[in-house]
């Protein structure tokens, strides 16, 4: 499966068969308002149908204008193009202005839908299971898929104890991680996704393109990373920086040993699986 395809299926969910979809966004769901049109009015053009109610009910048109985001969502020729987007709380103010018996059972999928991620949020065990099987289905085996989920948790933890430490930008995550990479590997992030060759402003997960011994050396260093500060308690984000400097440099010395060991680089310039990167964007 593309990463492409995957994405779809994390971010289009079907009520009645019809698409819906959906960002998680200032840790909600927001849905596609003109995909929710669609599947209450089965309208030819929901688009034009928005403008329409919006134009006839001017306090709901006050209302999408001042709650409602653009977000950026994929269109069906898999495109990334803003939509304006609502929470659960902004579509039952839009379905208030659309007359059809299709409101109610819709309300409950939403709040059905609302509830699974409350539930994986309870149960982080749920997520990783729909992770698990998102990697599966594109290939990847079983060791490294477990590789990849403990990775993931280890970087969640990293990103807690930032936050512990008073970091809360995205910006300065990015900073931060770009740290440790450059310590562990010589490469910040994006010159590592050069180095694999990895298309430019695309979604792409560089982690997803790592194989065994990268995978390993990453998680090495964020996890060294994190028990140093939660050691320490850096205050804000300068000293927290030399801790993920320091953190990556442990990583660092272990890669070079084992690159010494092998006699052969450890980071590589193939993708995991020898993934066609191209083709998953193209489709």
């Amino acid at each position: 499966m593309s990463k492409t395809k995957v994405e779809k299926t994390n971010k289009i969910v079907l009520f009645k068969s019809k698409k819906i979809r959906r960002a998680w966004y200032m840790d909600k769901w927001f849905y596609s308002l003109v995909d929710v049109i669609g599947a209450l009015t089965d309208s030819a053009n929901p688009t034009d149908y928005l403008k329409k109610i919006r134009k006839r009910d001017l306090e709901l048109a006050s209302y999408l204008g001042t709650n409602c985001p653009q977000i950026k969502m994929l269109t069906s020729s898999g495109k990334a193009r803003k939509t304006l987007a609502g929470n659960a709380k902004d579509i039952f103010r839009l379905i208030q202005s659309i007359p059809s018996p299709k409101a109610e059972p819709f309300k409950r999928w939403l709040a059905q839908v609302g509830q699974d991620r409350l539930d994986e949020i309870d149960d982080p065990e749920l997520a990783q299971e729909r992770m698990k099987l998102i990697y599966e289905k594109k290939g990847y085996p079983k060791d490294w898929i477990d590789k990849r989920l403990r990775g993931i948790a280890i970087r969640q933890n990293l990103t807690d104890e930032w936050k512990t430490r008073g970091i809360e930008e995205q910006r300065d995550y990015a900073i931060l991680t770009a740290e440790i990479s450059q310590a562990t590997f010589g490469m910040t992030p994006e010159e590592y996704r050069k180095y694999k060759n990895l298309p430019e402003k695309s979604k792409v997960n560089l982690r997803d393109h790592m194989d065994d011994l990268e995978l390993i050396f990453t998680m090495l260093g964020e996890r060294v990373t994190t028990e140093i500060s939660k050691e320490e308690h850096p205050d804000g984000f300068e000293k927290s920086k030399g801790v993920a400097r320091r953190g990556g440099n442990v990583a660092g010395n272990a890669r070079r040993e084992t690159e010494r060991e092998l006699g052969r680089p450890a980071s590589t310039k193939h993708s995991a699986l020898g993934i066609n990167v191209k083709k998953q964007i193209d489709e």
